[in-house]
């Protein structure tokens, strides 16, 4: 078995190709390209196995290598220490490093999801940039209306009824700022439209429709939270435990324990940082559509500190789609289990 690390970068790939034994077969740069990877393939000695880092880069070329390798592996650029921590780090070295960890085992692999879910999974998050957009743009819409002093209700802004019947009409708008406020006005319809019809395509989707069913009857999920759910998290058997899932999901601070002497930091930074967003949004209101979450805020709440008692509901919801994803079956509300149990 020959062992291959690449350093993947946008227009270049560096590898080293080295046998079980440690000894350098070959090593060069090559076009980050499909035309040169099918050169380049061609010419390695079989069999062989390929790891890499995660990037930006990685999901193409993952794919692209993978009917012709043993195993494609991708490595966890936090986790590879060996690299990050290195005195002397170029890309020829680098390269050879990540093929040492693959050859000794010690290649601190990632999840790779499959295509179909990473294909889905690009168009929820340009769904949520372009509510971010539309965001921005409600905000200078209002920002162009306080420069100006013109009085108005940010909250109803957005409305087509508002905007034209009293923004547009007021008499206090300046002409310099109306087609600023047109053009914000168009941007906005135009962000919604596209927002509604990806989000539609989403959850019309055979491989997620039934499987995005189950997830909302958790309570206090929705589709976003579903579709987010079903996509960011993918397969739920990778996650031995609800710790790890919750971990995973950022809703955990990292601990530093030294002899006697044990410290917890706020959340940590390692984590998927879009589901994460789109549970702490979630627990906001899910204690007011399930007694349960809603006990479990209260009790939390009488700690003082409500941002807790919005995590302590994050982690709670996290149990429930994990329950759900894992049995397969709709979620049963705890007071229906007890009435079936007597």
């Amino acid at each position: 078995m020959y062992y291959i690390g690449l350093d993947v970068h946008k227009k270049t790939i560096s590898y080293c190709v080295k046998d079980a034994s440690g000894h350098v077969h070959r090593e060069g740069t090559i076009g980050a390209t499909r035309n040169e990877l099918d050169w380049w393939v061609k010419t390695l000695p079989q069999p062989w196995t390929v790891a890499m880092e995660a990037t930006m880069f990685t999901g193409w070329i993952y794919d692209h290598l993978l009917p012709h390798a043993a195993q494609v592996k991708v490595a966890h650029p936090v986790m590879l220490r060996a690299i990050a921590l290195a005195k002397k780090k170029n890309d020829r070295i680098d390269a050879g490093k990540i093929a040492d960890c693959l050859r000794c085992d010690f290649l601190p692999e990632c999840h790779m999801a499959s295509t179909e879910i990473r294909d889905r999974r690009r168009v929820l998050r340009y769904r949520h940039l372009l509510v971010r957009q539309m965001v921005q743009m409600k905000n200078r819409m209002s920002g162009l209306l306080m420069e100006t002093g013109v009085s108005h209700e940010k909250k109803r802004l957005h409305t087509q009824r508002y905007f034209e019947g009293v923004v547009w009409n007021h008499p206090e708008v300046s002409a310099h700022i109306r087609p600023l406020l047109r053009v914000s006005r168009e941007s906005i319809l135009q962000c919604r439209k596209t927002e509604y019809a990806l989000r539609k395509s989403l959850q019309r989707d055979p491989l997620l429709a039934d499987r995005l069913q189950r997830l909302k009857t958790a309570p206090g999920v929705g589709p976003i939270t579903a579709l987010s759910w079903a996509l960011e998290i993918g397969d739920v058997s990778r996650f031995r435990s609800v710790k790890q899932a919750i971990s995973y999901c950022g809703l955990c601070g990292a601990e530093k324990s030294s002899a006697d002497k044990v410290m917890r930091t706020p959340l940590s930074k390692q984590r998927n940082k879009h589901i994460q967003r789109v549970l702490v949004e979630a627990a906001k209101v899910a204690p007011r559509q399930s007694p349960e979450l809603a006990l479990l805020h209260e009790r939390e709440l009488q700690k003082g500190n409500a941002n807790r008692a919005t995590l302590a509901v994050a982690r709670k919801m996290v149990s429930y789609l994990l329950a759900v994803d894992r049995r397969g079956t709709d979620f049963v509300p705890s007071e229906q289990r007890s009435t079936a149990a007597a």
